[in-house]
């Protein structure tokens, strides 16, 4: 099994994802390769909680511009994660 660090990269911390989290949904970009199973077991055991439920979401390439030079971004992975009713809050985002 991978190290759960290396499955999950970082939070995503936008203003719609502050919203997620009075909700307990947490959000963060994973390996491309991670499964639900994966994500739900390193979020478990990197924070201590009970995971309710994963969904996740692949980012396509965007094309980019940069003067006469064209090319394109990364794909990668985003996970929405959902904590259980008596799970604790993630106190990684309690100073966000």
């Amino acid at each position: 099994m991978k190290d759960p660090r290396d499955i999950i990269k970082r939070p995503i911390i936008t203003e719609a994802s502050s919203d997620l989290m009075e909700n307990l949904k947490y959000t963060f970009e994973v390996d491309v390769n991670a499964t639900k199973i994966d994500i739900k077991h390193a979020v478990q055991e990197i924070f201590k909680v009970k995971v309710k439920k994963v969904n996740t979401l692949n980012m396509p390439k965007k094309p980019k511009r940069y003067g006469r030079h064209s090319g394109y971004t990364s794909e990668w992975k985003k996970a929405y994660v959902t904590l259980t009713d008596d799970s604790k809050p993630l106190d990684f985002f309690e100073t966000v």
